[in-house]
């Protein structure tokens, strides 16, 4: 049932309509709210990681958003993936509140139709024939447009919001319902009634009666804001209604430091200000009267009323996602308007001094890139006791807030013994390195004259994200040192301390040749998933944590390659003819030694015929003393009559005192169930049986085959790398543990003189001879 309610009473002079239909979850108060929200208002947020404490928020909707391309309709699909977003934020208890544009075009699409409808009948009726002449229709003038399309463009608002027990009320002002007092107070009334009742307010200049716009009328301080456009409506609603945050949607992605489509321009992701000076404005819209100059404007006259703005694309939903959802959770959308400017560089300029620093570090000899990294080295243990100072306040804060498990608190600690260890992997890397960047590693002799070589360069920026690792942040430095990379380092704030302090001291290492950028520490509020979006400026990801990081890490990367793995899903097979000894050593230190390590034992095979012997019992009680809970798979289940807990399921990583034991039937058997549950990390056998082993060894699609040896020396630097990045379960490029040689390409180099491809051709008079010539250990360098 549909009723029509006339504000008019309560608002003189402005033009309310109040639609709803009767069901159950008709009024829903802002004390349902599914988590608090609650703000003083006065002053902007300071950075996007606080607009979702945003309780009232406007949302203006710009022409080219509403509109279709042939401006003579609405984009239906952006509006009800609008209409859903705006419904998703006022259950969660906010107030929302819309401005939007659309009613000339909805009116033009009407009259269109009607005018075109109205001569086909006169020319029916003229003629008396089926034939209809060409029909040409005339320019249609906006007020009347408006005045056909408000009804219509209300109703469509209406059935979306009814999809999600949403109501809405429509409301048309003018720029006098702003500059007098009387109808001011009456609409802000009237807004706030409208919010209390868990109504949706959508809001439109009342184009049916609205003069043009006056040239010379524009922002005149904080208390006047002339209402030409919706941006300054929009604005202005903002700063009357004390809106927490203003979100305008546009057809641009946000504001540039240049016209949009010119071959520098660049995203702006935080406007202060006062920056204004320093850009240059294109064109105005596509349709509409306002220009990004009016966004701009407006939304800094919103700003220092005291509301938070965000202006982003709201024209490609497949493109931007659920922008507004998106933005009210604080992610990197858009342009940010913010009145608070950081000490320091943003992460984009982090990222552009890190790679100009990169390409100069590249550019040193060999020696002069070893000699930073024994000197990082030295660093490590001359600061010890500053490191461990720093790290044990990261330990203290950590265990007073209870927020990580004794695995993670394990990762977190830093030893002076863990110190002396990180120096000697460092020296190690660094008389590795005197051969890796410029490395020839083809030579062909195209023709005569013209010679081909292939050599080894950096990738680029690598962006390394750890967590509660502090010693990963030497380790990633130290490799990114020596084969050239600029790094940008994002680590967990549960080691910020330490973090900060190893920086340092890399910084200080890097600065004995001038280089200090090249590796940068993200220290802002950047969230991880913004930092994967920057295609532009970082050339690979190295995640290092837990696998729901790195998981979420590869679904987070926009263009950007991810060396990594997602899980660590480890499994020793114990063979028939498998040594006592052997195993009991084995299994204790691939389980026990360092059980948070992805390179920890989860599950154990066990050959059936194993069942109910000494070496059985033996496993089971060396598990015992080491305090290992024990998780029965589903066959090793049904031998016994009381079994351990059944486990939940056969692709866990435990990373703790847990592990899956389970039988199998025969070696091809463990490892048919090795590739169906595992990881391709790293997995092992023990067996004293050579040809068993062998096809283990060649059979098994892992990084890491083992033979006899526990899983825990998949690491880069028991692997003689020196220290590792990662270990990448991907195919492409690197595998396994990754050190110095994966943190490179290639290029390929053409000497020639005076060559060109047609002297190949045909009637040519060169041909070619593709012969290798022999790789002299000469770098570029």
């Amino acid at each position: 049932m549909l009723y029509r309610l006339n504000f008019n009473s309560m608002l003189k002079g402005t033009n309310v309509y109040f639609r709803y239909r009767i069901c159950p979850q008709f009024i829903r108060g802002v004390s349902q709210a599914k988590f608090p929200l609650s703000r003083t208002h006065g002053k902007s947020f300071a950075h996007r990681s606080e607009l979702k404490h945003a309780k009232r928020i406007v949302v203006k909707l710009g022409s080219a958003v509403v509109t279709r391309g042939d401006e003579c309709g609405l984009a239906l699909g952006r509006l009800a993936s609008i209409v859903e977003q705006v419904a998703v934020l006022q259950n969660q208890g906010r107030e929302m509140m819309i401005v939007t544009s659309g009613a000339v075009a909805f009116g033009k699409q009407r009259l269109r139709h009607e005018i075109l409808l109205s001569q086909s009948v006169r020319q029916a009726l003229h003629s008396g024939q089926n034939q209809l002449k060409e029909m040409s229709v005339p320019v249609l003038e906006a007020r009347a447009c408006a005045a056909a399309g408000q009804s219509g463009l209300m109703a469509l608002y209406e059935a979306m919001f009814t999809q999600y027990s949403t109501c809405t009320a429509q409301i048309l002002v003018t720029n006098l319902d702003f500059h007098d007092d009387q109808k001011r107070r009456n609409l802000n009334s009237t807004l706030h009634e409208l919010l209390r009742m868990n109504i949706v307010p959508i809001i439109n200049t009342n184009d049916a009666v609205v003069p043009p716009p006056e040239p010379n009328s524009d922002l005149q301080g904080v208390n006047v804001i002339s209402i030409k456009d919706n941006d300054s409506l929009a604005a202005r609603l903002a700063v009357e209604m004390k809106a927490d945050l203003l979100i305008a949607l546009s057809d641009v992605e946000g504001l540039y430091d240049s016209p949009p489509g010119s071959d520098d321009a660049k995203l702006i992701d935080i406007f202060y200000p006062g920056d204004q000076q320093s850009i240059t404005f294109g064109t105005k819209s596509r349709v509409g009267i306002g220009g990004m100059e009016a966004k701009v404007k407006a939304a800094l006259w919103a700003l220092q009323g005291g509301t938070s703005v965000v202006i982003a694309n709201g024209t490609h939903p497949k493109v931007t996602g659920h922008v507004i959802t998106d933005i009210v959770e604080g992610k990197k959308v858009g342009t940010f308007f913010s009145e608070v400017k950081p000490a320091g560089p943003t992460v984009e300029q982090q990222a552009e001094m890190a790679r100009s620093g990169g390409r100069t570090l590249a550019s040193l000899l060999p020696e002069q890139r070893a000699e930073i990294i024994c000197h990082l080295a030295d660093l490590l243990t001359d600061q010890k006791e500053e490191i461990l100072s720093a790290n044990k306040t990261d330990l203290e804060i950590a265990v007073g807030g209870g927020r990580l498990s004794p695995p993670l608190l394990k990762r977190l600690s830093l030893s002076s013994a863990k110190l002396n260890s990180l120096a000697i992997g460092l020296r190690q890397i660094a008389a590795s390195s005197q051969d890796s960047v410029g490395r020839v590693i083809r030579r062909t002799r195209i023709a005569n004259n013209l010679e081909l070589e292939q050599i080894t360069v950096p990738i680029g920026v690598l962006l390394v994200i750890f967590e509660s690792r502090p010693d990963c942040l030497p380790q990633v430095s130290a490799l990114a040192i020596a084969s050239g990379n600029a790094l940008l380092l994002k680590g967990g704030k549960e080691a910020s301390n330490t973090n900060n302090i190893l920086h340092q001291l890399t910084q200080e290492a890097l600065s004995i040749h001038g280089v200090k950028d090249a590796v940068q520490l993200v220290s802002t509020r950047e969230e991880v998933e913004d930092l994967c979006r920057l295609n532009q400026l970082i050339d690979l990801i190295i995640p290092r944590g837990s696998s729901q990081l790195v998981k979420n890490i590869q679904h987070a990367a926009k263009g950007i390659p991810v060396l990594g793995h997602s899980e660590g899903i480890c499994h020793v097979y114990v063979d028939s003819e498998a040594s006592t000894d052997k195993v009991i050593k084995i299994v204790r230190d691939s389980k026990c030694d360092y059980p948070a390590a992805c390179n920890a034992l989860e599950t154990l095979l066990v050959h059936r015929d194993l069942l109910r012997t000494p070496l059985f019992d033996q496993i089971i009680d060396m598990l015992r003393v080491e305090r290992v809970k024990i998780h029965a798979g589903p066959k090793f289940a049904s031998y016994l009559t009381f079994s351990p807990s059944e486990v939940k399921s056969l692709r866990t990583e435990y990373g703790d005192l847990e592990c899956c034991i389970e039988v199998v039937d025969s070696m091809q058997d463990a490892i048919d169930h090795i590739h169906k549950y595992g990881s391709s990390h790293t997995d092992v056998i023990v067996t004293e049986n050579e040809n068993t082993a062998e096809q283990f060894l060649q059979q098994l699609d892992s990084a890491c085959v083992f033979w006899n040896a526990s899983s825990r020396f998949s690491d880069g630097y028991r692997f003689g790398l020196g220290a590792e990045v990662g270990i990448s379960t991907s195919r492409i490029h690197a595998r396994g543990p990754v050190g110095l040689e994966g943190l490179l390409t290639t290029k390929w180099i053409l000497r020639g003189d005076g060559h060109t491809v047609a002297d190949f051709s045909e009637q040519g008079s060169s041909k070619y001879l593709h012969e290798n010539m022999p790789i002299t250990r000469r770098t570029s360098n």
